[in-house]
């Protein structure tokens, strides 16, 4: 029996991909490279935002149009949200499988395929460093918690993932020692909000500062990144990253606005000043401090003062990563229901103006790296093109720095006479900005 996986949606439900992979693959599955070989399409969705929603349901209509005698199973978020409703009304879907339970996929694949049910349930991985990756040669996710309390007015995170839930800091370093000794050079530390972590483990206190001291005893020449701190409840870590270098500066803080009104409304503590206090802090404290942030434009109640403040704060911030979105009305959630939304089309236009407006600030926050000696993880290898040694090639690389997040920011260009592994880390010297990317030679 062959499966092909297609992948939507945050890196989040990327690890919930693969751990599906792992147990189908352990009952006896074979991944197909090409949905041309497959018995069964596993179409893993996203249920955030309405766009994201959308493009999980068109790639069902597409598979089903193009793969008229195929299973189609659609799983992930959208699938756990929505089951009863898209039960009825998208018949494209041959069943549905939601996140609650990833252990029971090899059960819901075996009754859509008319296969004999296995005896029992897969066992869930708890710890699974073997898992197949779908992230860029030498990097993985590390999934550290599930749900979240937060509970954000405008976000459904929690009616989809359920409440927050810590894994155990043992089972996350056993899953981190594994996938070193798989050859991983950067573990990507991610969860709905970082910064919660360990709250509800009394057998564990310290939370995230404590789990990344245990993940400081490790040995070995590789990297840490922390994906998404909510900027309500900054953990304290400043000390053990100054401490341990392999703890990358790299802060994924998302304020989605300034304006206290507004985040008193998104349920949030925090206002303009606070926040850009928290950034002053960091940065004191790492000269090489990146931030990445996400803001939210549209929200029910935005004035054009609000949204000037906002603009504002975006100057006096200098993200070096910034992404935004449009509010997105999702069922359930109390912004749902929430007065004074302004029209999508002008949500549309702010989100615009604030994207223009990031260009140049990343723009320059990218040409403090010109001239520097830093480490570049090689993701990527392409043709060789000309160049200026004796044999007159040279080959192009693609990889990253410390100051760049698989997927969602720039990248380092690299030039080279010599041929380099993909997935090792390669030192470099930044010689150039080319838009967002550095270019980068080895040293």
């Amino acid at each position: 029996m062959t499966y092909y996986l297609d992948p939507f949606g945050c890196v989040k439900n990327q690890v919930d991909a693969e751990n599906m992979m792992a147990l189908l693959n352990e009952e006896g599955w074979v991944a197909a490279e090409n949905s041309e070989y497959a018995d069964l399409i596993i179409v893993n969705s996203c249920g955030f935002i309405e766009s994201a929603k959308q493009e999980s349901i068109n790639a069902v209509l597409s598979w089903r149009k193009h793969c008229p005698d195929k299973k189609i199973l659609l799983a992930g978020c959208l699938a756990q949200r929505y089951a009863k409703e898209l039960s009825e009304e998208l018949p494209e879907a041959d069943a549905f499988f939601g996140i609650s339970d990833l252990s029971g996929i090899v059960v819901a694949a075996a009754a859509l395929m008319s296969k004999p049910k296995p005896a029992q349930k897969a066992k869930v991985f708890t710890a699974a460093g073997s898992r197949p990756l779908l992230s860029p040669p030498g990097s993985a996710y590390v999934k550290i918690s599930e749900g979240c309390d937060n509970c954000c007015s405008y976000c459904a995170i929690p009616l989809i993932r359920g409440a927050f839930k810590s894994r155990h800091i043992q089972d996350i370093a056993e899953e981190c020692k594994t996938l070193l000794q798989r050859g991983i050079k950067e573990l990507c530390l991610i969860g709905q909000d970082l910064g919660s972590y360990g709250k509800d483990l009394s057998d564990s206190p310290g939370g995230l500062a404590a789990l990344l001291e245990v993940l400081s005893g490790l040995d070995g020449d590789f990297w840490v990144r922390l994906l998404y701190i909510h900027p309500d409840h900054f953990p304290p870590i400043l000390d053990i990253m100054e401490k341990d270098k392999r703890f990358l500066p790299y802060f994924d803080i998302p304020f989605q606005h300034s304006s206290e009104k507004i985040l008193k409304a998104m349920n949030r503590r925090g206002n303009y000043d606070t926040y850009l206090e928290l950034i002053k802090t960091i940065r004191k404290r790492f000269d090489d401090a990146v931030i990445r942030t996400t803001f939210l434009t549209g929200f029910p109640g935005e004035t054009e003062e609000d949204f000037a403040l906002l603009l504002d704060f975006q100057e006096k911030l200098r993200a070096d990563w910034l992404g935004c979105f449009a509010y997105s009305r999702e069922e359930d959630t109390p912004a749902y229901d929430m007065k004074g939304r302004p029209p999508k089309k002008l949500a549309a236009e702010r989100k615009r103006l604030i994207e223009e407006r990031q260009i140049p600030i990343t723009e320059r926050q990218m040409d403090r790296f010109i001239g520097k000696n830093l480490d570049v993880l090689v993701e990527e290898k392409f043709d060789h093109i000309e160049g200026d040694d004796e044999t007159g090639e040279a080959a192009l690389y693609l990889g990253r720095l410390p100051c760049q997040a698989p997927e969602v920011d720039g990248a380092a260009v690299i030039f080279s006479q010599k041929p380099l592994k993909l997935g090792a880390i390669v030192p470099c010297r930044v010689l150039a900005r080319r838009g967002f990317d550095l270019e980068v030679t080895p040293v």
